[in-house]
């Protein structure tokens, strides 16, 4: 199938590069089995998808990997260049000297020879392999974000990655990595949607040049920390009912009308489609204020993934 997704410039001041501005999303809680999720791969590639995201943490580098390898062999794309794939670098493995072998092992997962993006998942350090969520706040530091920014971005001048950016930070923690990086971050992951809608940090990150790109769109229902209250949500029925839209294909266009990319997840062929089908229509002045105006309410809070401490909060 033609791809028909729209691309955005990510550029940095050592690279410019542009990516689908939908990507597909892997993340799953718990895991779905490698072989549903590499057919749900295959599937979203013949839809149109060419962008995915995974991360160490998933579990989902592995069958994208097999996806890629069986599309490329199948035919529905003619080279891994057609492709946009990000991956991130997980808190265990958040420390200078551990950046270039994690990249390296998700790249061995993956089957490839570098990335498109690679972001540091988390401004935290985690002591030890997780074994359980919330993780233990005595095995919980922030991440030395000099030392660490310094391997990322010897990942890009090695050529393992395109560009580095990262996910879940905040414009304080940005602030830190543009007073001593000689590579600016690219993107800023986050979490963005009606519910959460990122205001300040999204006009922050237009300001310094970082590309936004929005995780949980929809809420992440089937995550560890997602919710159904996007769907729950009386004023975005409203407006998907009198749009002949789905909820989904509205949070999504508003992302898209904020200049964010987003990633979105489905393992459903119907709706994997559908969340492609945004980009010949728009939202009126009116429905977007009812969007404004919408309570706010963050869904992915770091308390999902470690033990309560006001202390780490604090310097996040």
């Amino acid at each position: 199938m033609e791809n028909k997704v729209p691309i955005v410039s990510v550029v940095s001041s050592f690279s410019g590069l542009t990516m689908p501005v939908i990507g597909m999303g892997t993340a799953s809680y718990p895991p779905v089995d490698a072989g549903t999720l590499k057919s749900a791969i295959v599937e979203a590639i013949s839809a149109g998808y060419r962008h995915f995201d995974t991360a160490f943490i998933y579990g989902s580098e592995q069958p994208i990997g097999a996806a890629i390898a069986e599309a490329l062999n199948i035919g529905l794309i003619k080279s891994r260049n057609e492709l946009f794939i990000t991956s991130k670098l997980w808190c265990t493995y958040a420390e200078p000297d551990l950046v270039i072998p994690a990249i390296k092992m998700s790249l061995e997962n993956l089957q490839l020879e570098y990335l498109d993006l690679y972001l540091i998942h988390w401004p935290l350090k985690f002591s030890k392999e997780v074994s359980r969520f919330p993780v233990p706040k005595e095995e919980v530091s922030v991440i030395d974000i000099k030392t660490v920014w310094s391997a990322m971005e010897e990942c890009q001048l090695l050529g393992l990655t395109k560009a580095i950016g990262v996910s879940n930070f905040s414009s304080r923690k940005l602030e830190e990595i543009l007073s001593l990086a000689k590579i600016p971050p690219a993107v800023n992951q986050v979490e963005m949607n009606p519910l959460w809608q990122q205001k300040e940090l999204n006009e922050y990150c237009k300001a310094k040049g970082i590309h936004v790109s929005a995780h949980s769109p929809l809420g992440s229902k089937g995550t560890l920390w997602g919710d159904n209250r996007i769907f729950d949500c009386h004023a975005l029925k409203e407006i998907a009912e009198a749009k002949g839209k789905t909820i989904a294909q509205i949070c999504l266009r508003w992302v898209y009308e904020q200049g964010a990319s987003v990633i979105a997840k489905s393992f459903n062929k119907k709706r994997m489609e559908e969340n492609l089908e945004i980009f010949d229509w728009s939202l009126s002045v009116e429905e977007l204020e009812k969007i404004r105006v919408l309570p706010q309410c963050k869904i992915n809070s770091i308390g999902t993934f470690i033990e309560p401490s006001a202390e780490l909060e604090a310097q996040l």
